[in-house]
């Protein structure tokens, strides 16, 4: 019997969230039509421990799909990774999902909903009135996924090659 539940994270699974994050920056790089993005042999090492000391500065949680002792997928948040006011800007206190990843053989089954939800259940909890994330433009699936959960663009970063 297949059991999935959503709890925090632990440290007994960082070898699974990195592959996790592996898979995530692999499929990054080959939809990336500049192919700047690149997977390098530190990559998993290194990124694994820009991502836990972001979870320790800003107040992040890092939430876990579980499916039989499994981690299938995992969902990266921070609070307040930038000033709420400043001369030019005020907003309310927000979240900032910095990485969604359910692996490629267990997506379309709901794990990023649920994974979303619990993350912004979170959010609202410790007084968040809003979420951002970054969308890597050429990742029409995760943009799909994040309209139909109801976010929209607010920024939009545009580029041209010289």
């Amino acid at each position: 019997m297949i059991t999935l539940e959503i709890i925090n994270y632990s440290n007994k699974y960082n070898e699974a969230i990195k592959d996790l994050l592996v898979e995530l920056q692999e499929y990054i790089a080959e939809i990336d039509k500049e192919k700047y993005n690149i997977l390098t042999n530190e990559y998993r090492e290194k990124y694994f421990e820009k991502t836990m000391n972001e979870v320790n500065k800003y107040e992040g949680k890092i939430f876990l799909a579980i499916e039989n002792e499994k981690v299938i997928g995992l969902i990266v948040g921070l609070i307040n990774n930038e000033k709420e006011s400043t001369y030019d800007f005020k907003a309310p206190k927000r979240g900032r999902v910095t990485e969604l990843v359910v692996s490629k053989g267990c997506r379309l089954n709901g794990i990023g909903k649920q994974l979303l939800d619990k993350m912004e259940k979170h959010f609202k909890e410790v007084g968040c009135k809003g979420v951002l994330i970054d969308v890597f433009a050429y990742n029409d699936n995760a943009q799909k996924f994040y309209y139909k959960n109801g976010y929209f663009n607010r920024n939009i970063e545009v580029m041209k090659k010289i």
